[in-house]
């Protein structure tokens, strides 16, 4: 009975503990509320969680004037806390209370310089003309108080710049690309802009590809024929690209023969110099019941802006023969024949496109395509 009540108190002992450890949600220290901004460069985020102050102190008292060098020192400084003294001063933290903290989803570059992909304090050694950027691989301390230099990822070099006035700190986006981005520490008439950039982005996107069609977006065709398209259009990771496009037509599962899929991978294997491979097999997706009027007047057009004249006609003419009536395919036609220097035929054509109702769009074309006819001008 004595060792029961003996492993009883224990166990409460450990209890009283944990309530102890537990936090209650109050306000924050010096009223310094805690903010976050994140930006995207396509699948790379780069995430700032910081707490911040503003420049009317606690009791309301205006610190205009006397943020820069004063409150914030310039240089390292000593916190007389921790450990940070006369021989160890430290940093600034970038804002207030516990570590301003940056996370980075992938590897990019700062300033030109590489960092890794993960969580990283961030902390400032401020001056006049040059600010020092820290990335410290400490990112859970209370302030600069507990700052070793040794933690240090890497350090750059930037310029502090004029700026309209802010209240209170902030972290901003201030210039946003598909591949870099610039965030700008803000407060008071003070900014400091600190360049991101990521290294090779079409790379990131291929990688992002791959692990999403091995998850459940993977079980549909069209998922297979974006990345492979995508590929087309950077004319990168074409092989791979060939494998995503015959996946996409010939996967048991979910593998889809129709005018996509097909026009898919004849785009690939233009893309890698099989011309004749690639036409047999467009010649394959245009006869398909699956391909539209549309796809084949576009499939029609991207011949003509190659030059490829005479097999754009041929197209134009398998389209007509389908839909006879409609002014998308009698235009088609004169488009095909004018292309090829057939000005009678293609004014026919133009002329028969006119009596079906066409929509103002086309009709428009139309117009100015019998004007040019007519004077024995090609009017593509």
């Amino acid at each position: 009975m004595k060792k029961m009540i003996q492993n009883f108190c224990t166990g409460l002992l450990c209890f009283s503990i944990t309530v102890v450890q537990a936090q209650l949600t109050l306000p924050p220290s010096g009223d310094n509320q805690v903010a976050e901004v994140t930006q995207f460069m396509g699948p790379v985020s780069i995430t700032i969680n910081y707490s911040s102050p503003n420049v009317h102190g606690p009791q309301g008292e205006d610190r205009t004037g006397h943020i820069w060098g004063e409150l914030v020192p310039y240089g390292l400084a000593n916190l007389q806390f921790g450990w940070s003294n006369e021989s160890n001063p430290s940093p600034w933290r970038g804002g207030a209370n516990m570590n301003t903290t940056i996370e980075l989803s992938h590897d990019v570059l700062v300033e030109g310089k590489k960092l890794k992909a993960g969580k990283y304090g961030l902390h400032f050694i401020p001056g006049p003309t040059e600010w020092v950027v820290i990335f410290s691989s400490n990112a859970d301390s209370w302030g600069s108080f507990f700052y070793k230099a040794e933690e240090d990822v890497l350090r750059v070099t930037v310029k502090p710049a004029a700026n309209n006035f802010h209240e209170w700190l902030t972290y901003e986006f201030t210039d946003r690309q598909s591949d870099a981005a610039v965030v700008a520490l803000m407060w008071e008439y003070l900014q400091v802009p600190i360049q991101f950039k990521v290294e090779n982005i079409t790379t990131v996107y291929i990688d992002q590809i791959r692990k999403e069609l091995r998850s459940d977006i993977g079980f549909n065709y069209m998922s297979w024929v974006d990345g492979a398209n995508y590929c087309v259009q950077q004319n990168t990771n074409l092989t791979e690209a060939l494998t995503w496009a015959n996946y996409a037509i010939e996967e048991p599962f979910f593998g889809r023969k129709n005018f996509t899929s097909l026009s898919c991978k004849a785009n690939v294997l233009n893309a890698l110099g099989k011309t004749t491979q690639a036409d047999s097999i467009m010649q394959v997706a245009i006869n398909d019941p699956t391909a539209s009027m549309m796809d084949i007047h576009y499939y029609a057009r991207g011949l003509q802006a190659q030059k490829k004249n005479k097999e754009a006609l041929e197209v134009f003419l398998i389209n007509y023969k389908k839909t006879p009536t409609s002014p998308v395919t009698n235009l088609g036609l004169a488009r095909g024949y004018s292309a090829n220097g057939d000005y009678k035929n293609a004014l026919k054509y133009a002329k028969a496109a006119m009596q079906l109702n066409p929509d103002p769009q086309v009709k428009s074309t139309l117009e100015n395509a019998v004007k040019l006819l007519e004077a024995g001008k090609d009017f593509n």
